[in-house]
């Protein structure tokens, strides 16, 4: 094998786990993709024979990447109409095996990514990389470009954020079972049904793209079971449960044509938290992972 095509090898092997560090950073599965690519940009321009562990200069170069393209998007987002939501990562509940474990293994829930996002660049990628990916401060500060203590108190920071945050079910089976009760609620129009499987607090955000009139939140149970009785039974027929960041979900179409992904939060057996991400740009992806 050439010197270069043992090198994309290398690259190869950790691409992945760039990915998974990308993903979890930005939460956009195309912009991941393109910090991985940026990466390798990087490599080969590299003295690669000077590099003594791959993987950690790799998490270094895409850790980088992910930061400026993280500030750049801040930019961007306040010209953005609406609300921002990440792109969801959408496994149909029959491919749940050893392959699809290994893929999210180290992914966070859409729930937590949409915490993430009201963090600054240096606090997502230091509780990131230490709470998700356990790189020691002392590397995470080389990252950045700050001294341990510092990474030590962007991810202490971040954490903060991250546990006040309602903490969702763990267990599928209680998380199956809201979204069933929510699906025969929405296809009947039931509101009472609705309002029981709704938490009181619980919200609704929508994320339609930048091409289209952006829909406010709806907070609170009787706003959100009120809009879904008006709207669901039109829609809920083309809805089928998935695994949306390793939670339970609905996908509105199919992988090849999807029209919409809800994402679910269910917090002691109801319903806290509906995500709704009809950008078609953000669901390109599903096309070409089916």
């Amino acid at each position: 094998m050439s010197d270069s095509g043992c090198l994309n090898a290398r690259f190869e092997h950790w691409r992945p786990y760039m990915a998974t560090v990308a993903y979890n950073m930005l939460g956009s599965v195309a912009e991941a993709e393109d910090a991985v690519q940026r990466a390798w940009e990087r490599l080969s321009r590299s003295d690669a024979d000077a590099i003594n562990d791959m993987r950690a200069w790799l998490t270094t170069v895409v850790g980088r990447i992910c930061i400026d393209m993280l500030r750049a998007r801040q930019t961007r987002r306040e010209d953005y109409a609406g609300v921002w939501l990440p792109e969801p990562l959408v496994v149909e509940p029959a491919e749940d095996g050893p392959e699809y474990q290994a893929e999210i293994a180290d992914s966070v829930g859409l729930a937590m990514l949409v915490v993430l996002e009201s963090l600054s660049p240096a606090e997502r990628l230091a509780f990131v990389l230490h709470d998700v990916f356990g790189m020691s401060f002392g590397e995470v500060g080389q990252i950045i470009g700050r001294r341990e203590e510092a990474a030590r108190q962007l991810a202490s920071r971040a954490r903060r954020r991250v546990r006040a945050a309602p903490q969702p079910d763990r267990d599928a089976a209680v998380q199956r079972r809201a979204v069933d009760a929510f699906m025969a609620a929405a296809r009947e129009g039931d509101f009472d049904a609705l309002l029981r499987i709704l938490a009181p607090d619980a919200a609704l955000r929508f994320d339609l793209g930048p091409d289209r009139e952006p829909l406010p939140t709806l907070a609170g149970s009787q706003a959100i079971a009120d809009h879904v009785r008006h709207n669901a039974p039109r829609f809920i027929r083309h809805a089928h449960p998935v695994l949306v960041n390793g939670a339970f979900g609905l996908l509105f179409g199919t992988r090849q044509d999807p029209i919409s992904v809800l994402a679910f939060t269910v917090i002691n057996g109801q319903v806290a938290e509906l995500n709704l991400i009809a950008d078609p740009a953000k669901l390109r992806h599903l096309a070409v992972r089916a």
